[in-house]
């Protein structure tokens, strides 16, 4: 018997009919014996709709007011799902974020976890119940319900497992798995039986949108076993998402091919190469809070640098105006330019700390098809490099071809 923690999105539970098939999926659990805490979404496009409203009332909805309407659509869902396992002749409970209690800090719309109280969940657990618990949502220390950012019923989920100690848990969504790249991209792209918690993070970081980062972080810093599942197919083993000295991880040295089409890249050029002058760059962008990606500086011969940087292309028109308006003339550079057409590919593996050769392999591949790299960055498991968007899909096909992510691991 283990204790596991299954958490549904909001396409699992969409419907009446879908929210069924959670049921019957965790009717089955728990006739193997199993304990479960199920922790769910709203219903797909449910959090939109509220938010709609919100905006017919106030422009700009009030943070603490927003929250306090968006976590009604979890609250619904936890209801049905526990009538839906009473109507299976099962003892189910639900419960919202508060009543866990999910203990937050007060960043209303963007709240983080800071304790949770599993005495309840537990004292229900040892008397057969199963637990349905509302995702996405807390309490702060005044009593104000909160909500936890997009994706955060995925946080919910770890942060539960991580404090009831469970042996697993389980993310059921619209995939069966993380695969090597996307499908859509790669038609032979393989859904990995595991993957690192380094690797996940970087992957989840860099575009793949399969799991929420902050859920990866908090499962990896509180080793919780995730393992990642379609609630649309019976049967599967989906993707474990482990630790790297589990002996069971497939011996690859790449695990997958990461892109990002949002990418947009600016360059001031002309830069005075002197200390504080990356400050009073990037210091305006920041404070618009715009997030910096990718950066890059070259030193000329006449002492001056051209300094370059990636954004996520829907800031791209505002971090432009800050530079040209407020940092040009102030720094003393010669000129702005900026194009917002090109994406981010990345080769993400652990084998990387143990073999050579990767980044030549990578570039070679890249140049062999015509591809020019405008920018490089890389850590200890990864590399990536910005390129003109109309290659993107090119170059991840010939990159996932030529680590032979196609081919099953021997």
């Amino acid at each position: 018997m283990a204790l596991i923690v299954q958490k549904y999105g909001g396409t699992s539970v969409g419907s009446p009919e879908r929210i069924k098939n959670v049921v019957r999926r965790v009717a089955k659990y728990k006739a193997l014996g199993h304990q479960l805490v199920v922790v769910v979404s709203a219903m797909s496009g449910e959090t939109n709709r509220l938010i709609g409203l919100a905006k017919e009332m106030q422009a700009q909805p009030d943070p603490r007011e927003l929250d306090m309407v968006v976590s009604t659509g979890e609250q619904v869902t936890v209801g049905l799902v526990s009538m839906g396992l009473i109507q299976e002749g099962l003892k189910a409970k639900s419960y919202t974020g508060a009543q866990v209690k999910i203990t937050t800090d007060s960043a209303f719309t963007k709240a983080r976890i800071l304790s949770i109280d599993e005495q309840n969940i537990r004292a229900d657990l040892d008397n057969g119940y199963v637990v349905v618990v509302a995702g996405f949502q807390g309490i702060d220390k005044d009593g104000n319900i909160t909500t936890l950012g997009r994706g955060g019923s995925d946080t919910t989920g770890v942060a539960i497992a991580a404090a009831l100690h469970a042996d697993e848990c389980q993310i059921y969504t619209d995939v069966d798995g993380v695969y090597t790249t996307d499908p859509r991209v790669v038609p032979e792209a393989r859904r990995l039986k595991t993957i690192t918690f380094e690797e996940m993070l970087e992957m989840a970081s860099l575009g793949s949108k399969v799991l929420q980062i902050r859920a990866v972080e908090f499962a990896g810093k509180y080793r919780v076993k995730l393992r990642v599942l379609s609630s649309f197919e019976e049967e599967g083993d989906g993707t474990l998402i482990t630790f790297e000295e589990d002996d069971k991880m497939e011996q690859a040295i790449i695990s997958g091919i990461a892109f990002n089409r949002d990418e947009a890249k600016i360059t001031v050029r002309g830069v005075p190469d002197k200390p504080g002058i990356a400050y009073q760059i990037l210091g305006p962008v920041s404070e618009a809070n715009v997030d910096v990606d990718m950066i890059i500086q070259n030193v000329g011969v006449d002492d001056s640098t051209d300094f370059s940087f990636t954004v996520h292309r829907n800031e791209f028109d505002k971090a432009m105006d800050i530079l040209k308006n407020k940092v040009q003339h102030h720094i003393g550079a010669r000129n702005v330019v900026g194009d917002n057409k090109t994406a981010k590919v990345s080769v993400v593996g652990v084998g990387m700390r143990s073999h050579v050769g990767i980044a030549s392999k990578m570039f070679r591949t890249l140049a062999e098809e015509g591809i020019n790299i405008q920018m490089i960055s890389t850590s200890e498991i990864k590399i990536s490099v910005v390129i003109d968007e109309k290659y993107l899909e090119l170059a991840v096909r010939v990159l996932h071809k030529a680590f032979d992510l196609d081919l099953e691991p021997a």
